[in-house]
């Protein structure tokens, strides 16, 4: 290689002689040329990363917008923050049972709570920085917003940069339907909510999945009058009937829930009135939590060379992230599937091991697993109920009404759903509305993965009292429908032989 000269990037010079004495015009064009690029440096991108960069691959990282992972800056982390603080706001109800004096007179100052849960949010965006792009120089970390040229060449801030395989992970926005948008500022998402340095008074909350129900809770335990809609006629995206009964009743106690109906949105004095059905009320802001729209739109993705799918998401191999037979990739939020940062460190990888390598391997994607973390926590884990044949499954179930550590705890509204297969006891799913269910889907999660039976699972050591007891009932229940028992032995136990 002559002395520096670099295949990262290459200078192509080009001198047109024009056919005039008057003058001579030279053109000089710069191109970088790459074995990978990665378009995202959000959770996907920078797990892709992790993959080529240790290959010895040439690559860069082109990032638009705010670095720091969605999840860090607007999602996973500051959302537990505010749940955490109104949760412990909350508990002062229950501890005039505990004999406690003057819980009533508590206070809570929200522009100091929303202080602590920015502050948070900027340590964890500070360590996803320090850990990744932080540390790369210009030449691999290029902050702007790319286009396709052509299906191999990208344009970013005028530079082309040519890339034998490309990977895309722009992750996603909020969905803000068009006539909302001549609301302005009182129509928040989770990109402006944290922002807030003093709550309003009262808030209108449309859609009820994850960000709506654990926002919309969070803040009615912080003191905000909070209304919630949704078009469907369940929350949290629960398709169990029992448990969705549960979950509406529980969470209506929080704040009033009027589902089954489109809310539209008008002004009125100065203040927004919300309508759905035949319910309407007044409102100070509306939290639009409708879904996410994948950044795609922006990035002249006709010009990839690859078809477009519904929705406009090319149609892609969810076991290699590969588009077709293309040398494009997709990871995280954007393919519109599993929006989840586990999911999306997994596709990063597969999708980084497959650009940085001549052949593509397929891997098998894990369990799928969702946690809600509004109180009571709202699981699936698993096969979907809209999934499963009622004649070949068995169904166990659980009330935490009488669980021992549940009603200790004052939590004991909940309720347990386990699905398996009749024949051979195989755990299949389950759904859940329940204290602890971040960790009891979890668990579910990983023996569902190792493809435990329900009879293989109280086998498992119980502890006394837990909540695990409430699984133990459950899998007991359902351990009475499954055909295949455990050797016509005690079910707890394994005999020796």
């Amino acid at each position: 290689m002559r002395p520096g000269f670099s295949l990262a990037r290459q200078r192509l010079q080009f001198r047109v002689i024009v056919t005039s004495p008057a003058f001579v015009r030279s053109v000089e064009v710069n191109e970088k040329s790459v074995d990978v690029a990665i378009l995202g440096a959000g959770s996907a991108g920078l797990y892709a990363l992790g993959k080529v960069r240790p290959s010895g691959k040439r690559f860069v990282l082109i990032n638009g917008g705010e670095p720091g992972t969605t999840c860090a800056r607007v999602g996973c982390m500051p959302s537990k923050a505010i749940i955490q603080v109104a949760e412990d706001y909350h508990r002062r109800g229950i501890l005039g049972r505990y004999g406690v004096a003057g819980h009533d007179e508590l206070e809570l100052d929200t522009g100091e709570a929303m202080e602590h849960v920015r502050n948070l949010r900027d340590t964890f965006v500070d360590r996803v920085l320090s850990n990744s792009t932080d540390n790369m120089s210009e030449e691999l970390f290029i902050e702007g917003y790319a286009r396709f040229v052509d299906p191999h060449t990208l344009e970013v801030n005028g530079q082309r940069i040519r890339a034998e395989k490309i990977i895309i992970a722009t992750g996603t926005r909020p969905l803000i339907p068009g006539p909302w948008k001549a609301f302005g500022d009182r129509i928040l998402t989770t990109d402006g909510i944290f922002e807030l340095e003093r709550l309003p008074a009262s808030i209108g909350v449309i859609g009820l999945g994850v960000i709506g129900l654990e926002i919309g809770q969070s803040l009615a335990r912080l003191g905000v009058e909070v209304t919630g809609f949704d078009m469907l006629d369940t929350i949290g995206g629960l398709e169990d009937p029992d448990v969705a009964k549960l979950a509406i009743e529980t969470i209506g106690r929080d704040f009033p829930l009027h589902l089954g109906n489109p809310a539209e949105i008008s002004e009125e004095n100065g203040k927004l009135r919300l309508s759905a059905g035949g319910n309407s009320v007044l409102v100070d802001n509306v939290l639009a939590s409708l879904g996410r729209i994948p950044n795609l739109d922006n990035m002249a993705i006709e010009n990839a060379g690859i078809e477009l799918g519904p929705g406009g998401i090319p149609a892609f191999n969810p076991n290699t992230m590969q588009v077709g037979e293309s040398h494009i990739f997709l990871a995280g939020d954007i393919t519109g599937e599993r929006a989840l940062l586990h999911e999306a460190g997994d596709e990063g990888r597969i999708a980084g091991h497959n650009a940085s390598h001549d052949s593509i391997s397929a891997f098998k994607r894990k369990v799928p697993l969702s946690i809600n973390f509004c109180d009571p926590n709202i699981c699936h884990v698993g096969v979907r109920w809209s999934e499963l044949d009622p004649d070949s499954t068995a169904v166990g179930s659980v009330s935490f009404a009488p669980v021992g550590r549940a009603l200790i705890m004052g939590k004991n509204r909940g309720i347990l759903k386990l699905y398996a297969d009749k024949r051979s006891g195989r755990l299949l799913g389950s759904e859940m509305a329940c204290p602890k269910g971040e960790n009891l889907a979890h668990l579910l999660a990983w023996s569902i993965q190792q493809e435990l039976t329900v009879g293989r699972m109280l086998q498992m050591p119980f502890y006394h009292p837990v909540i695990e007891e409430a699984l133990q009932a459950a899998l007991y229940d359902c351990y009475a429908k499954v055909e295949s028992k455990n050797g016509g032995g005690i079910a707890e136990l394994v005999a020796l032989k």
